[in-house]
């Protein structure tokens, strides 16, 4: 199999911030060409947004150099006559277009699909929202914060006591971008290739809820927080240890079995409150204190270690930067380093490996019309012509 499945595929990326450049970015660790097309002066917002002013004023924040490793950039005015013009020809040689504007602003552009498929039968246009091109919610503005909500995320994140919780990153915005690349590359296989892809990230997030939703629709059970209890099985949750917490699944009763002879408590083997799977979903709470009185002696590392031997599945509860050092993550080599403005960067690569191979980064983050000259001389304007499009302000 090839390693870069997408090589020789052109994506005009007329994204924002994060689903859109998200989805952009996987396609572009896949192979495909990926031209980014930004507003004049400004661009993408992201390219002002993260936790280092002095990058967020060189307009290369860390929210963009985040996602956006592996594209080209070109700057065009999509409102006026020229900018629209110049995107109708770039649209025909490209494979791809996905923006994530609210439904109906590229329409009133006279840039909408009806028009681009026109200029380019084989189109593939996908078009990212938050609530999808059509219902009462349409026009509704979508911020990840806003989508969790919606979708009904936050109201099972987090205890009984502390819900509604966000999850701690842009979760909307992230699985919104993964479901347009997925739909982007089935698009591609399709006999005849074109079509409009309408994304919705609230649609997605709520997909990915399979059990949570089946819960209601099949079992009339209303989801609710059970803060990091796993509601199928007990001991099955996270647990103090005496310096670190751990997360414990021992669904099965084997496993179950293991941990309490391992633990060197039988006698909760013994404990009718306990006999059987039910029986400790049912006193889930009791069972994790009995459980942690002898979980509280001994280290996080210690436990992990004996329990999964035990073939009791064990992992300890990680900050992210433990995380991303992690001996698991460095040998399968997710993160790699990349050379930005003279700076050695750390970026992750494609979470896919292909016949043991990893797509990673290869070119950094672009500045601002960065390719301006190569891309629209490509489609045949003179220096002349780039000049006075710079200055009428079209690029």
């Amino acid at each position: 199999m090839a390693t870069e499945p997408l090589a020789g595929t052109r994506v005009l990326d007329l994204t924002n911030v994060l689903a859109g450049p998200y989805c952009c970015y996987q396609l572009a660790l896949m192979g495909a060409e990926v031209i980014k097309v930004e507003r004049p002066q400004s661009g993408d917002l992201a390219r002002v947004l993260g936790a280092d002013p002095d990058r967020n004023a060189a307009g290369m924040g860390i929210s963009f150099l985040a996602q956006n490793a592996d594209k080209k950039s070109v700057t065009l005015d999509l409102k006026s006559a020229k900018g629209k013009a110049l995107l109708k020809r770039l649209v025909q040689t490209a494979d791809i277009l996905v923006e994530n504007f609210r439904p109906g602003v590229m329409d009133r552009l006279g840039l909408g699909y009806e028009v681009l498929r026109k200029e380019n039968s084989n189109l593939i246009y996908c078009a990212i929202s938050g609530f999808g091109q059509n219902g009462p919610r349409r026009n509704d503005p979508a911020y990840d914060q806003i989508v969790q909500g919606l979708s009904g995320v936050m109201s099972i994140t987090g205890s009984p006591s502390t819900s509604p919780y966000r999850v701690g990153y842009p979760l909307a915005d992230t699985v919104g971008g993964l479901t347009a690349a997925f739909a982007i590359s089935a698009a591609l296989n399709a006999d005849p290739r074109g079509g409009f892809l309408d994304v919705a990230m609230s649609e997605a997030v709520i997909s990915t809820m399979g059990w949570v939703v089946s819960n209601y629709l099949i079992g009339g059970i209303t989801p609710a927080a059970h803060g990091n209890e796993n509601i199928t099985s007990a001991p099955s949750g996270t647990f103090a240890t005496a310096d670190n917490p751990i997360n414990i699944a021992a669904n099965r009763d084997e496993q179950w079995l293991a941990l309490a002879r391992h633990l060197g408590r039988e006698d909760l083997l013994r404990n009718p409150d306990y006999a059987t799977r039910e029986d400790r979903k049912k006193n889930r709470h009791a069972l994790r204190t009995d459980l942690e009185s002898t979980l509280c002696n001994r280290s996080a590392s210690e436990w992990v270690g004996e329990l999964n031997a035990l073939g009791v599945p064990t992992g300890q509860v990680l900050t992210v930067p433990d995380a991303l050092s992690d001996k698991q993550l460095y040998d399968r080599g997710l993160i790699g380093s990349l050379k930005v403005q003279n700076e050695d960067m750390k970026l992750a690569g494609s979470p896919v490996m292909i016949d043991g191979h990893r797509s990673m980064p290869q070119s950094p983050p672009p500045s601002l019309g960065a390719d301006n000259t190569a891309i629209w001389s490509e489609l045949g304007l003179s220096p002349t012509e780039l000049e006075t499009l710079k200055k009428e302000g079209v690029i």
